[in-house]
């Protein structure tokens, strides 16, 4: 664990702070506003509290402890990514915020005390805050019961502002869009993305990228750049899903990136409470 670093209220308007809660869950200081992915503050990835995998180590921030939040980036409804506990009580602490979700997921939001809901489907964009944001394409699936998979959309999203751009990639397996992406969106400072919960991979490889395939996603994207972005893994070292040793994402992925040129301070693995901070 380290010591989260925010600024409260707010950051300069002009900087990018990011910060690591666990698994998909980050505060981005960004531009001046405050902007949360994927909120997951509850002990269980889980409908129910006594049983479902259970937290691994706390929350980088405290909830209580959050600045006021301006956006939230919701990419699917899966527990370990959909809180129901977390959405009521940021609901209360930043009853303004604006959750963008996909295709299906704002009812689930709005029957949990969410006033504000961008609901969009893949290709669409919208303003929230101060912001752009797009909703991108992934290869995964959703659903919160057994009668409901597939019943709501899954996605990434680009976060746009005035002087940064995010691309918050979700849940996914590995598909050939990352190249488009990065054409059509970028180009992007940072990309938040998943390096964990990818075994077996006969069962997994639809859904999760392992480390490799995260690294070669990057590559793809960083195609369409000048300058490669900072990749920062996410969605490993919280909850067990799978079957993978809980501390092997990051050296698998500190391994790939190693075959490839990009400087070796792009790749950002972090501790949970860990801020770090863009270079423009």
């Amino acid at each position: 664990m380290a010591t989260a670093a925010i600024v409260s209220p707010r950051s300069a308007p002009d900087s990018c702070r990011i910060t690591w809660i666990g698994h998909s869950s980050f505060l981005l200081q960004i531009d001046g506003l405050n902007v949360l992915t994927d909120p997951v503050f509850g002990d269980r990835a889980s409908p129910l509290s006594f049983v479902g995998p259970k937290r691994l180590v706390p929350p980088g921030i405290a909830l209580d402890a959050l600045p006021p939040i301006d956006i939230v980036l919701q990419s699917h409804d899966h527990y370990d990514h959909l809180c129901d506990a977390t959405v009521r009580a940021i609901a209360i602490h930043s009853p303004t915020a604006t959750w963008c979700c996909p295709l299906g997921v704002g009812p689930q939001l709005r029957a949990r005390g969410v006033h504000q809901v961008v609901e969009l489907d893949w290709h669409q964009s919208a303003a929230a805050s101060d912001a752009q944001v797009h909703c991108i394409p992934a290869r995964h699936f959703a659903g919160r019961t057994i009668t409901g998979r597939n019943a709501t959309l899954w996605c990434g999203w680009v976060l746009a502002t005035a002087h940064h751009r995010i691309y918050f990639v979700g849940d996914t397996g590995d598909h050939p869009d990352f190249g488009n992406i990065a054409h059509d969106h970028g180009p992007f400072d940072a990309v938040l993305m998943p390096i964990g919960a990818y075994d077996p991979r006969w069962f997994m490889a639809p859904v999760h990228v392992n480390p490799e395939e995260a690294v070669a996603a990057l590559a793809a994207i960083a195609a369409h750049q000048s300058v490669p972005p900072v990749m920062v893994g996410m969605h490993w070292g919280t909850f067990v899903l799978t079957d993978e040793p809980v501390d092997e994402p990051p050296t698998r992925t500190r391994a790939a990136w190693n075959g490839t040129e990009f400087p070796e301070q792009n790749l950002w693995i972090m501790q949970p409470g860990e801020t770090r901070t863009l270079d423009r």
